[in-house]
Parts: structure tokens; C-alpha cells; sequence
């Protein structure tokens, strides 16, 4: 486990971000990887810290983190993103930077949390004043949605109807509906077990 990083209590927030940063990128244990970049997604929670995380760069590491293998650090970077998109600036540097193909890979993740977070994220950045992103309504997305609008998940379920009811148009999921399996996103795994010769 990761110790808290040795800041001056006198260097105030600015500091003890970067102080974390700095650990995050210096740091060759996964665990502590993971606190940090746990602690940056709660910090970037607070507006008041938003200007020192995009002055740290804390946005990059976020999307930086997104194509890690290890899921608990996609988990915690889509989770910050989450947190930061709700800001107009942090939502241009993340439609800017090209951060809308790693966060709709996020809806194909195996862990609840990060699809979660990459619904909301994605309904954040489509909101509106964010331009034209079709990306973010492409019938890969919108099928996606449909799966997950038949979740168990409850929350999950629910924030997949808002979305289909929200954000995207009638047309938009109905062509949804209509394209099928003819998508990359929710292609059926193959049977394990050879069909049955008549």
C-alpha cells in the first residue's frame, strides 16, 4: 500500500496534487499506482481542484490510463473523468484530445464501475455545447445501450434508458435495433461445443 506522499502541509493543494502526480509516475508497484490514481479521481470530484488537475495534466493521465491492461487503473481514470467532464473546459480538452475512442472502449470493460462511469461520461460529454460528435451516438454506441437497457443491473438499466431517451433520437435507435449483430460491439463468444450433424 502506497504512503501518503511527503508534502510540506504549507505547500497546500496545488502541491499535494502534484506530489501525487510525481508518485504516480515514479512509482513501479501496482498498488500504489492504483491509490494514487484512486486519489486523484476523488479529487477530481471537487471543482475547486479542477484547475490545478488540468494544470498538472491530470486529464492526459486519465486517458493515458484508459489502455491499461491492469482494471482497476481503467476503472479509477474513467471514474476521474467522470468526475471532471461535468466542467466545460475539461470536457473540451477531453473531446479535443481524442479521449471519446478510449472512453467508449470503457463499455466493453468486464467491471460494473467502469461501464458505469463510461455511460455517464459519455452522457456528460454529449450534453449540450459540447459540437457535433456523432461518435458518441454511433449505432455501435446506441446497440450498446440497448444491451445494457435489459441489465439486471439496476443502475446500469437505468442510466442506458437515459441515454437511448436523452440523447438519442428515435431514428437513431431504431436503426440501432435494426443493424443487429452487424457490429464489432456485443458479438456473440462462440459456442464451445460443436452443432449437432442431422
Amino acid at each position: 500500500m502506497a504512503q501518503k506522499p511527503k508534502v510540506d502541509p504549507h505547500v497546500g493543494r496545488l502541491g499535494y496534487l502534484q506530489a501525487l502526480v510525481t508518485e504516480f509516475q515514479e512509482t513501479e508497484s501496482q498498488d500504489a499506482k492504483e491509490q494514487v490514481l484512486a486519489n486523484l479521481a476523488n479529487f477530481a470530484y471537487d471543482p475547486s481542484n479542477y484547475q490545478y488537475l488540468r494544470q498538472l495534466q491530470v486529464l492526459d493521465l486519465f486517458l493515458d490510463s484508459l489502455s491499461e491492461e491492469n482494471e482497476t487503473l481503467v476503472e479509477f481514470a474513467i471514474g476521474g473523468l467522470c468526475n471532471l467532464c461535468s466542467d466545460r473546459a475539461n470536457k473540451a480538452h477531453i473531446l479535443q484530445t481524442g479521449g471519446i475512442p478510449l472512453i467508449i472502449n470503457c463499455l466493453s470493460s468486464p467491471n460494473e464501475e467502469t461501464v458505469l462511469s463510461a455511460v455517464t461520461t459519455i452522457m456528460y460529454l454529449s450534453s449540450p455545447g459540447s459540437g457535433s460528435h456523432p461518435e458518441l451516438t454511433a449505432v455501435p454506441v446506441v446497440q450498446c445501450m440497448l444491451r445494457f437497457s435489459l441489465s439486471a443491473n439496476a443502475r446500469l438499466r437505468n442510466l442506458a434508458h437515459i441515454f437511448l431517451e436523452d440523447f438519442c433520437s428515435p431514428s437513431q435507435v431504431a436503426e440501432a435495433r435494426s443493424w443487429g449483430a452487424h457490429s464489432a460491439l456485443g458479438i456473440p463468444l462462440p459456442r464451445t461445443e460443436a452443432p449437432q450433424e442431422p
